[in-house]
């Protein structure tokens, strides 16, 4: 069974203008605006320097208007125009995303999949669907 705290919300992806991008929506649309840098994260070790300015995770939230976005961080693949708008599912127990992942997965393009894994801040994963439609995952990271 689903817990309430299930986020389901549209996420965009940029190539390195994520900051400025959401502070032109926040000045468009208002609301609450939160940015968190590669370089303010655990990720941070993992990253070279010239990604940390970059943006790890930012989310505008304004009344019912509510998304969040990234700057492409992937290290083998290229944003292009149609994979730069996905869905964002967040957080959720690693077991219950998992089971959506794994929904989702079937017919899923194999070379567009990054299963569901813990990370330094908590669970990630990526696919693009069957039909092209881009899926991201992050919740609490797998039980030991």
């Amino acid at each position: 069974m689903m817990q309430d705290m299930l986020n389901l919300t549209p996420f965009l992806l940029f190539d390195g203008d994520c900051a400025d991008a959401m502070a032109f929506y926040q000045s468009c649309l208002g609301g609450e605006l939160t940015v968190t840098k590669v370089g303010d994260t655990p990720m941070k070790a993992q990253m070279p320097p010239e990604q940390h300015q970059k943006v790890a995770h930012a989310h505008l939230e304004s009344g019912a208007v509510s998304f969040s976005a990234t700057d492409w961080l992937h290290p083998t693949r290229k944003p292009v125009k149609g994979n730069t708008v996905a869905m964002y599912i967040n957080g959720e127990t690693y077991e219950e995303l998992r089971t959506i992942f794994d929904k989702l997965a079937v017919g899923a393009d194999p070379s567009l999949l990054d299963d569901l894994r813990d990370m330094p801040f908590g669970s990630y994963g990526h696919l693009a669907d069957r039909y092209g439609v881009h899926w991201f995952f992050q919740g609490e990271a797998a039980k030991r």
